[in-house]
C-alpha cells in the first residue's frame, strides 16, 4: 500500500514540477551525480552558513558559497552587488540556486534592520531576481526571506542590530504595534483602543516616522518578492517573520502579506514565522524537487497543548508553522507513523510555556511530560521508526531533563536527527530540512550531523554559555557595555572548548565512529550566543 501510495505521490510531483518549474522528467538527478547548488546563505554564522551547507554535502551535492567576503556579518553588510555578480558568473552548470533575498537585497538579516536605502535602490535590486531569472529559465531558484521584526523589549536587540532611537522607544513601539493589530483584527477593547491612541501620541516622532519608514520599504520588498513568484521568476518563496509575536507589527505584516499572496499555491508560496532556519528549508526543498521525491513524515507531540503551543518569538501555533514547513521543504505529511520516512516528535511543555534554557528552571530534574515524552520516543525507536526530536520546551537551547533522559535510555545516537537551538521555528525548521534529507544519508553522516546538534544546543546553548557567561564578565578584554568578546575571544575559545569537552565526555553516549580528541568552539561573530564547532 505504501509503495503504490509513493508511486501515485511521484507521479504527482513530476506533473507538477513539469507546469510550474519548467522541468521533465528526463531531468532527473541520480543519487550518485548530485551536481552543483549555488547557495547564498543569510549571512556568515555558522548555522545559516556553514551547517546549512554541510547537510546537502553529506548528500554529495556539490554546494558553492560566495567568498565570505561578500557575507554579512554582524558588524558590517554585506555586498549585493557582488553578490549579484558572483550568482550570474556561478550559473552555468547549477542544478538550483538557494538564494536569501535578503541578502540579495539589503546584505544581510542585520542588514534589513538597519541600512539606509531609497525605495528605488531596493526596488532595483528586487527586480535583479527577474532578470537572473531571464538569463536562466531552466535554473530554479528557491528563495528565502524575512518580514522585519518586532522588537519584544529595549534590550531585546543586540549592539548596533537596530537604529538606537528604536530601542529608546522600542516598549512604547511593541504595544503601539500589537494594539493596531488586535485592532485590525476585531479583537481589541474600548481600553485598549483609548491606549492605542494614547500612544501614537506619545512616541517620539522622529521614531515613529524611522519606524514606519523602515517597516515600509522591506513590506514592499516582499509584496513585489511574492508578485515575482506568481510569474514564476522564483520556483519557490519561503518568508519567515523574524522574531514575531502573536499582536504585533510582524504579524501585521504577515497577514497583509498573506493575504497579498492569496492566489499563489502553497507549493509555490509558504509564510510563517522564523528567520535562521528559513536557509536550511529551502536547501531540502530544492534537493527533494531535483530528486523528484516527496518524503512522508508524521508528526507527533508532548502532552498538554502540543501542537497549540504559540512559543515566544512565534506568531502562531507551533502546529500549523510546522505544517506550512513541511510543505514548504518539500515533505507531506502521514496520518501513521507507520507509513513515514521520517517520524519527528516535538517536545513541548505541557502548559505552553517556552521559557529560556539558561533560566532556573532548566534542570536535570523531570518535569510534567518529561518522562511521556521520552516513553514516547523510545517506543517509536523500539518499533524501528526513523525518528526525530524537535527539543522545544526551552527557548535558545536543549532542555536539559529530557536530554538526560535520553542519555540514559541511550537514545541519542538512536534517533535519525535533532533540533533544540534559538527561537522553537528556528529549531523545527531546521530539524525538518535536515530530518527529510537523511533518508539519503548513511549512519555515519546522520551521526556527525546529530553530535553537531548536541554540542551545540545542549552542552553549549543550555549549559556551558552560562559558565562562560560568568567566566568572561570579569575578563580585562571583554566589552561589559556592547556584549563582544574581543581581548576576551582568544580565552572563550580555549574555556569553552574545555568546559564543553568535558561535559560531552560526561552527557554524550558516543558511537564508535566518532570522537572528540580535535574538538574545539570559537565564536565567530565575537559574541558568546552562537558558536563554530569542529570535531
Amino acid at each position: 500500500m505504501r509503495l503504490n501510495l509513493k508511486i501515485i505521490m511521484l507521479l504527482a510531483l513530476t506533473m507538477v514540477l513539469s507546469v510550474v518549474s519548467g522541468f521533465t522528467p528526463t531531468a532527473a538527478a541520480s543519487a550518485v551525480d548530485s551536481g552543483k547548488i549555488l547557495f547564498v546563505p543569510l549571512d556568515n554564522r555558522p548555522i545559516t552558513d556553514k551547517e546549512t551547507r554541510q547537510v546537502a554535502e553529506k548528500l554529495g551535492y556539490d554546494v558553492v558559497v560566495p567568498p565570505d567576503t561578500l557575507l554579512g556579518t554582524r558588524e558590517q553588510p554585506g555586498n549585493p552587488d557582488g553578490l549579484w555578480q558572483w550568482l550570474n558568473k556561478n550559473a552555468p552548470g547549477a542544478r538550483a540556486v538557494v538564494v536569501s533575498t535578503d541578502a540579495m537585497i539589503y546584505g544581510s538579516l542585520v542588514a534589513s534592520r538597519n541600512h539606509e536605502l531609497t525605495q528605488d535602490t531596493i526596488n532595483e535590486r528586487v527586480e535583479r531576481f527577474r532578470s537572473f531569472h531571464e538569463k536562466h529559465p531552466g535554473l530554479p531558484i528557491y528563495g528565502f526571506g524575512t518580514i522585519l521584526r518586532t522588537l519584544l523589549s529595549a534590550t531585546h536587540s543586540g549592539n548596533g542590530m537596530e537604529p538606537a532611537i528604536y530601542q529608546q522607544n522600542a516598549v512604547m513601539l511593541r504595544d503601539y504595534s500589537a494594539l493596531r493589530d488586535k485592532v485590525e483584527m476585531g479583537q481589541a477593547t474600548k481600553k485598549e483602543k483609548k491606549e492605542l491612541e494614547k500612544l501614537t501620541k506619545d512616541i517620539l516622532p522622529a521614531a515613529m516616522e524611522d519606524w514606519n519608514h523602515r517597516h515600509g520599504l522591506n513590506y514592499n520588498a516582499n509584496k513585489a518578492l511574492i508578485d515575482l513568484t506568481g510569474q514564476n521568476v522564483f520556483t519557490f518563496l519561503f518568508l519567515g517573520g523574524d522574531d514575531s509575536a502573536l499582536y504585533s507589527q510582524t504579524h501585521y505584516e504577515t497577514r497583509h502579506l498573506r493575504e497579498h499572496g492569496k492566489n499563489i499555491g502553497k507549493t509555490k508560496l509558504q509564510i510563517t514565522s522564523g528567520s535562521d532556519e528559513l536557509g536550511m528549508v529551502m536547501m531540502c526543498r530544492a534537493i527533494c524537487d531535483d530528486k523528484r521525491d516527496i518524503p512522508f513524515i508524521y508528526t507527533t507531540y508532548n502532552i498538554g497543548k502540543g501542537r497549540n503551543t504559540i512559543p515566544k518569538y512565534c506568531n502562531e501555533e507551533i502546529g500549523i508553522d510546522v505544517d506550512n514547513t513541511i510543505v514548504a521543504a518539500g515533505g507531506m505529511q502521514v496520518p501513521s507513523p507507520e507509513r513515514a520516512e521520517l517520524v519527528m516528535a516535538v517536545n513541548t511543555n505541557p502548559d505552553g510555556n517556552t521559557p529560556d534554557a539558561n533560566g532556573p528552571g532548566n534542570t536535570i530534574k523531570p518535569r510534567k511530560g518529561t518522562m511521556h515524552f521520552v516513553n514516547l520516543v523510545k517506543d517509536m525507536v523500539n518499533k524501528g521508526y526513523p525518528v526525530a526530536v524537535a527539543d522545544i520546551a526551552y527557548g535558545n537551547g536543549a532542555d536539559n531533563a529530557l536530554m538526560n533522559a535520553l542519555h540514559k535510555e541511550d537514545l541519542q545516537f538512536k534517533l535519525r536527527a535533532y533540533g533544540g537551538w534559538n527561537t522553537a521555528t528556528n529549531t523545527t525548521g531546521f530539524l525538518i530540512g535536515t530530518g527529510l534529507l537523511t533518508k539519503w544519508m548513511d549512519k555515519q553522516a546522520r551521526d556527525e550531523l546529530m553530535l553537531t546538534r548536541y554540542l551545540d544546543e545542549w552542552c553549549y546553548q543550555a549549559n556551558v554559555r552560562q559558565k562562560l557567561g560568568a567566566a568572561v564578565w570579569i575578563h580585562p578584554g571583554y566589552s561589559q557595555s556592547t556584549g563582544n568578546l574581543d581581548g576576551a575571544r582568544d580565552f572563550a575559545s580555549q574555556q569553552g572548548t574545555e568546559w564543553m569537552k568535558e561535559f560531552a565526555q560526561q552527557n554524550v553516549n558516543l558511537p564508535a565512529n566518532l570522537s572528540l580528541k580535535n574538538l574545539r568552539i570559537t565564536n565567530p561573530w565575537n559574541r558568546l550566543f552562537e558558536c563554530d564547532i569542529d570535531f
